[in-house]
């Protein structure tokens, strides 16, 4: 099974990713993690880090000549602001030492206080640097590689979002795996061109107050087999496993399966898919995908349809937000770190990672496989298996 291992601050040297239990004989080179990696930058009201930050990749171990070994895959992004200035090398140095300006002014909806309070820390730096989003750069190169172990068994994932503040995309409109470069086209990454620009306009409103938005995302993986995941075990249902990924996303605060929280006000005869056989594939299938592809804890061969919700940015271009100084326990306004209106676009290209990751471990434990081809050759066998059971 994968495992997926991630170091480094936000304004450190670099981060660092270790994904172990990746099959040998996986292609895999850096322009398919950097094209990964500038998805995430993606995103109309994005901060103007994103213009001068370049994710400066290096593979450090577990491939050679373009494939994997086998052995755990190794990573660095370095980050290129900690480079270009002084102040990080001294502010982020590990050598012995302390800083000669600590934050102290906590900021509402950060983990500051609430790390401080922890690890007993006086500097809200100790927190922050780790908290920052900045961490799911690792975690988008973690999933590239684990979205091409996909690729090999028919898997596909993309997202797009479908709320941006109050602007929705109009319901029920399903983009194809197709349609991936269509929505990175646009400047908030939704489908619906029309809702799109209802949304650049909740942007361009919010900046102009100095204010933040919040929005939704959906992520749908085409072609997942059935059977990934458990009805057995508590914490190996997919729904689960899904739900726990999504939510460890920074600023994110829901997420649903399916029409997960609307099928909660209907009554049962409109709650669930019906199941029929279609006799030009010789395969039972769902009429519907209310269940987002996911019943008893178990993929059910159709679409995978998660959601996740993320709240409005907690710092704000202009600080109004009451907080105190944990030194003087003065009452003041939060201190401004960098920050984007929004990042609801970028996390979209998280959230197709870290559906990746479930996906793509699931399916290591369903599999198997020391190699790729192997893996690939016990994927093959389990399908053939199923379609002779349902005959």
């Amino acid at each position: 099974m994968l495992r997926l291992l991630t170091a480094g601050e936000s304004h450190g040297q670099a981060l660092v990713v270790v994904l172990e239990g990746l099959p040998a004989g996986l292609e895999i080179t850096v322009e398919d993690i950097q094209s990964e990696l500038g998805r995430r930058r993606l995103g109309y009201g994005r901060g103007p880090r994103q213009r001068f930050e370049v994710d400066e990749l290096t593979l450090i171990g577990g491939v050679r000549h373009g494939r994997t070994l086998g052995s755990p895959l190794a990573i660095e992004i370095k980050n290129t602001e900690w480079f270009r200035s002084d102040k990080w090398h001294e502010e982020m140095s590990p050598a012995p030492g302390a800083t000669k300006d600590p934050l102290t002014k906590v900021r509402p909806g950060h983990a500051d206080l609430a790390g401080m309070q922890k690890y007993g820390f006086t500097d809200a730096r100790d927190v922050l640097e780790r908290a920052s989003a900045r961490e799911t750069a690792a975690r988008v190169a973690a999933g590239a590689v684990a979205k091409k172990l996909l690729s090999h068994i028919g898997i596909e994932i993309l997202s797009h979002v479908i709320q941006m503040g109050s602007a929705r995309a109009p319901h029920g409109v399903t983009p194809l795996p197709s349609d991936l470069a269509t929505i990175d086209e646009s400047p908030v990454r939704c489908f619906d061109a029309g809702a799109a620009d209802h949304m650049v306009e909740e942007i361009k409103a919010a900046a102009k107050d100095g204010d933040s938005l919040g929005g939704v995302v959906e992520v749908l993986a085409y072609g997942v087999p059935v059977g990934l995941g458990s009805h057995v075990h508590w914490d190996r249902k997919i729904d689960g496993l899904l739900a726990q990924a999504l939510m460890s996303i920074q600023a994110v605060k829901g997420v649903e399966i399916g029409d997960g929280f609307e099928v909660a006000g209907r009554r049962g005869s409109a709650a669930h898919d019906a199941i029929h056989w279609d006799t030009d594939d010789a395969k039972f299938r769902r009429r519907t995908s209310l269940a987002g592809g996911v019943e008893g804890g178990m993929t059910s061969g159709e679409l995978v349809v998660v959601r996740a919700a993320m709240k409005p940015l907690a710092t704000l271009n202009v600080p109004t937000l009451e907080t105190v100084d944990v030194a003087t326990k003065e009452s003041s306004v939060s201190f401004k770190e960098r920050t984007d209106v929004t990042a609801v676009p970028a996390m979209g290209v998280v959230a197709e990672t870290m559906v990746a990751l479930v996906l793509a471990d699931e399916a290591q434990r369903k599999f198997g496989g020391d190699s790729v081809e192997e893996f690939v050759r016990n994927a093959q066998a389990t399908a053939a298996a199923v379609d002779q059971h349902s005959r």
